[in-house]
C-alpha cells in the first residue's frame, strides 16, 4: 500500500505519512512493508481482495468495509455483472449500426462500482463518457446513456435528479466543473462532497492541473478519481508521466493514494475514506485506481495495433468480476442459484436495452447545420445543400 500526502494541518496526515513511501515535510524517504506479497514488478497499492479472491487485511482501510454483509457483497457482484452486460450489449448495438460510437468500460467495473457505491445520495458526481457503472450506482437508467451515442440527444437524463452530471466528451474539463461545484457547496455549508472521474490520459491536460490548484488552495470538498487503465487511446502511461499518477497530488498539497482498481472492496474503502475526508473539511484527495481497459478505447479503435495479447491475457487473470465471484464461492456467500438467477436477469437487461435503442428515433441528419450562427450563414447554407445532395445520392442507388 502507498499513500502520499503533503497536506499540512490535516488530521489524517500523520496516518497517511506513516502508510506511505514519501511525503514528509523534510523530504526524508520512508518505507514500509507491503500489505500483500506481490511480484517486484507490481506497483504498491491498496488491496483488500487478491486476484485469487482471497481477503487480505489492511489496517488503514479495513474499517471502511467492516460493516459489509454477504448481501452487500452479492449486491456489488450483481452491479458489476449487470454493468458489464449492458456494456457488451451497447458495443454489439454499435457494431449493428444502432449507435454511432461506444466507449466500453470492460475491465473497469470494480473501480466504478466500488467508488460509485461509496457515494451518498447528496454527493455530486462529474463523469467522463465511460462511467456507465457509476451511472448505474446513481440510479440512472442505463438506456438513458445511449441517446447521445445514437445522436438523438445531448444526454438523456436530468443531472439534478440523481446528482450525476451529463457525460463530458471534452477531455479533463469536468474536473474544473467539479472543483467549482465543490467550492460552491463549501460556501453554502453543505455536508456533501463531489467526485470527479477522469482517465490517465486526461491527467496530462491543463484542466486537471488547474483543478488541482484551485481545489487545494480553496480546500474544496472534491475527490479526483483517476481510472488509470494504462492506455490513453494508443499512448501508454509511461509515455505520459515519470512518476506514478497518485504522487502528483503531493505537489499540490493534498493526499494521493493508489488503489487496486480491479478490487471492488478496496475501491469502496478508499473512496469512502476520501469522501469522508472531503465532507469533514479536509479538502481534496487524488485516488488513482490502477486498472486496465480490456477492450478498445472506443468502437472506432483497434487496440491490437498498439498492444500485445500477452498483456491483455495477464490482466484478464485479474478480472474484477471473477475475483469477487471466487471470494463469494470460497466464503459460501453465494450459491449456484444466485449466479443462475443473476444470469437470467442479465439476459433480460440485454433484451430491454436492445428494444429501447431500436425504438429510438433516427438522428436528424441536418441538425448539425442548425444554430451554428444566430442569423444563418451563406457557407453553412452551401454545406447543407451539398450534404443534402450527398444523402439523395443514396436514394438514387436504392431506387436503381
Amino acid at each position: 500500500m502507498s499513500v502520499d500526502s503533503s497536506a499540512a494541518d490535516s488530521p489524517r496526515r500523520s496516518a497517511a505519512g506513516k502508510a506511505g513511501t514519501t511525503g514528509s515535510k523534510t523530504g526524508t524517504k520512508r518505507t514500509t512493508s507491503r500489505t500483500t506479497t506481490k511480484k517486484s514488478t507490481d506497483p504498491e497499492l491498496v488491496q483488500l481482495l487478491t486476484p485469487e479472491g482471497k481477503r487480505v487485511k489492511n489496517a488503514e482501510y479495513d474499517a471502511y468495509v467492516a460493516g459489509i454483509t454477504p448481501d452487500d457483497l452479492r449486491g456489488l457482484y450483481r452491479d458489476m455483472v449487470l454493468t458489464r452486460r449492458f456494456d457488451a450489449e451497447a458495443t454489439a448495438l454499435q457494431r449493428q449500426g444502432e449507435l454511432g460510437l461506444w466507449a466500453s468500460l470492460l475491465g473497469q467495473e470494480a473501480a466504478q462500482i466500488g467508488s460509485g457505491r461509496a457515494t451518498r445520495e447528496d454527493d455530486y458526481v462529474f463523469p467522463t463518457y465511460r462511467e456507465h457503472g457509476v451511472a448505474w450506482c446513481r440510479g440512472v437508467d442505463p438506456t438513458n446513456l445511449l441517446g447521445m451515442f445514437r445522436g438523438v440527444n445531448h444526454g438523456g437524463w436530468d443531472p439534478n435528479s440523481n446528482n450525476f452530471h451529463l457525460y463530458t466528451i471534452v477531455i479533463g474539463s469536468q474536473t474544473l466543473h467539479a472543483t467549482g461545484y465543490a467550492m460552491g457547496i463549501a460556501k453554502d455549508g453543505a455536508d456533501s462532497a463531489v467526485i470527479a472521474y477522469f482517465g490517465d490520459g486526461a491527467s496530462s491536460q491543463g484542466d486537471v492541473a488547474e483543478s488541482f490548484t484551485f481545489s487545494a488552495v480553496y480546500n474544496a470538498p472534491v475527490v479526483f478519481f483517476c481510472q488509470n487503465n494504462q492506455w490513453a487511446i494508443s499512448e501508454p502511461t509511461e509515455k505520459q508521466t515519470r512518476v506514478p499518477l497518485y504522487q502528483r497530488a503531493q505537489g499540490y498539497g493534498f493526499p494521493g493514494v493508489r488503489v487496486d482498481g480491479n478490487d471492488v472492496l478496496a475501491c469502496l474503502a478508499v473512496t469512502k475514506w476520501a469522501l469522508e475526508r472531503a465532507r469533514s473539511g479536509e479538502g481534496p484527495t487524488l485516488v488513482e485506481a490502477y486498472t486496465y481497459r480490456m477492450g478498445a478505447h472506443t468502437t472506432s479503435d483497434d487496440p491490437s495495433r498498439y498492444r500485445g495479447d500477452e498483456e491483455r491475457l495477464a490482466w484478464e487473470a485479474k478480472d474484477p468480476i471473477l475475483r469477487l465471484r471466487r471470494y463469494l464461492e470460497t466464503s459460501n456467500h453465494a450459491d449456484e442459484g444466485f449466479f443462475a438467477e443473476l444470469e437470467a436477469e442479465s439476459e433480460a437487461l440485454g433484451r430491454r436495452v436492445r428494444e429501447v435503442v431500436r425504438a429510438m428515433p433516427d438522428p436528424d441528419n441536418f441538425a448539425i447545420f442548425e444554430n451554428v450562427y444566430a442569423d444563418g450563414h451563406a457557407l453553412v447554407d452551401e454545406e447543407r445543400a451539398q450534404f443534402a445532395a450527398y444523402q439523395a445520392s443514396f436514394a438514387d442507388v436504392e431506387g436503381a
